[in-house]
């Protein structure tokens, strides 16, 4: 049993309430069972009850025992002085205030219905996966939908929050913004922290008018990665050092200190050396990029957009002075998916909402045409019966099983609470 239980057992009055008695033995009636806020202080604000012929008008606190009381400190805590309820699963011990008065107690065990307990210990019993993984399919379809909408832009708005932070810093350069989270999201999980601050330490102005040339623009983000600091015959990379040195000059740019960027357990078209030229090759070929996107309104639209490779030495190569067969190497779609998610999508809403205007039904509309993501945890969702379409429907499970299933928070979840229903 847990809090948690007895939360959503009084805040949706899933109990008895024909003949409720405090355990003093007075009769109790329920007038507003008060706001769930769920912040410091009491469980339930606000609250009206009626004890014996005093109608009461204050907060409400909920622990499994009374005795609780005393283990979290409540008798030493001034907010707590306004409880008029003490709401409990088993009575062990009285409670007073501070001018000695008994704080009045509903013992609860006794007014919930056997099958809401029942049904409540079949959801807590430990699973192989998640608590709920034997019942989830049979979530009406309905209940599930408005969920993973919910969840869709919880997980959005925890995106937005490193965006808000990067306007702060960029005294709300959107131009600047957009480079450093591309930058971020061409490093991958291993450089790109990395390469994160390599964009933050350049100002966007030297990026706009170097890009004009496409050699500045990779000595400009080889440099200022680290990539060109080793001595190399190859000549290429001696063009690209001479440029990095000139424009370090030009601009005055000072020296920054950044871990090594990382070749190792990436796939040769995943290489830092090939995500940095397609990066280039993006910022000299599309003008106005920011401009591009607000206008984009369907996925075809950003695969156009997105539609580079890389210069004519990248393509016979991955590493300086080491030749390989010609390829392409232009950004996949999949590639292409990973930005819309963790990018494009969180800087349009957020740009929306500085503009006070609501996209989100847009916003639905474009994840909605991305494919389905494929990770473990989709994986194991679809193995029990939960099927992805696409990748709205992916980020909204992501988001479940993070924050909700890991959590232990069935009682915050539409679907746990659906299945006490039943």
């Amino acid at each position: 049993m847990k809090e948690d239980f007895l939360h959503y057992i009084w805040r949706f009055q899933k109990f008895d309430f024909s003949d409720l008695k405090t355990v003093q033995g007075e009769i109790l009636t329920i007038v507003n069972s008060g706001q769930y806020l769920q912040k410091a202080g009491p469980d339930f604000f606000n609250a009206q009850i009626i004890i014996g012929n005093q109608k009461w008008a204050g907060n409400v606190e909920i622990h499994l025992k009374s005795s609780d009381w005393y283990v979290h400190h409540h008798e030493t805590d001034s907010n707590y002085e306004s409880v008029i309820l003490h709401v409990v699963w088993e009575h062990d011990t009285e409670v007073f205030r501070k001018d000695n008065s008994e704080i009045p107690v509903l013992e609860l065990k006794n007014y919930i219905p056997r099958k809401t307990i029942e049904n409540y210990n079949a959801l807590a019993v430990a699973k192989s996966w998640i608590y709920c993984e034997k019942e989830i399919q049979n979530i009406d379809d309905f209940v599930l939908k408005n969920w993973q909408e919910k969840l869709f832009f919880e997980r959005l708005q925890r995106k937005v929050e490193p965006i808000q932070n990067l306007l702060s810093e960029t005294e709300n350069d959107w131009e600047a913004v957009l480079f450093c989270l591309l930058a971020k999201n061409f490093g991958l999980n291993t450089n790109g922290e990395i390469l994160m601050k390599v964009a933050k330490s350049i100002p966007f102005s030297i990026i706009r008018k170097e890009s004009a040339e496409l050699e500045n623009s990779e000595a400009l983000l080889f440099g200022r990665s680290g990539l060109l600091e080793k001595e190399n015959e190859d000549t290429y990379f001696k063009d690209l050092k001479f440029r990095w040195i000139y424009i370090q000059e030009k601009y005055q740019l000072k020296k920054i200190i950044i871990e090594p960027i990382q070749f190792f357990k990436h796939r040769p078209d995943n290489f830092p050396t090939i995500r940095l030229a397609q990066l280039a090759q993006l910022y000299f070929s599309r003008r106005n990029l920011f401009s591009q996107i607000l206008e984009a309104k369907s996925v075809s639209n950003f695969y156009e957009i997105f539609n580079v490779q890389v210069s004519e030495y990248w393509k016979t190569h991955y590493q300086f002075d080491k030749e390989s067969p010609k390829k392409r190497k232009s950004l996949t779609t999949s590639f292409i998916d990973l930005l819309l998610i963790n990018t494009i999508i969180p800087l349009k809403f957020i740009y929306a909402n500085s503009l006070g205007k609501d996209v989100s039904e847009d916003l639905i509309d474009l994840i909605n045409e991305i494919q389905a993501e494929k990770n473990v945890i989709i994986e194991k969702f679809n193995n029990f019966g939960i099927e992805s379409k696409n990748a709205f429907e992916t980020q909204s499970l992501l988001q479940l099983k993070n924050e909700y299933c890991n959590q232990k928070r069935c009682m915050n979840c539409a679907i746990g609470l659906e299945l006490l229903k039943t």
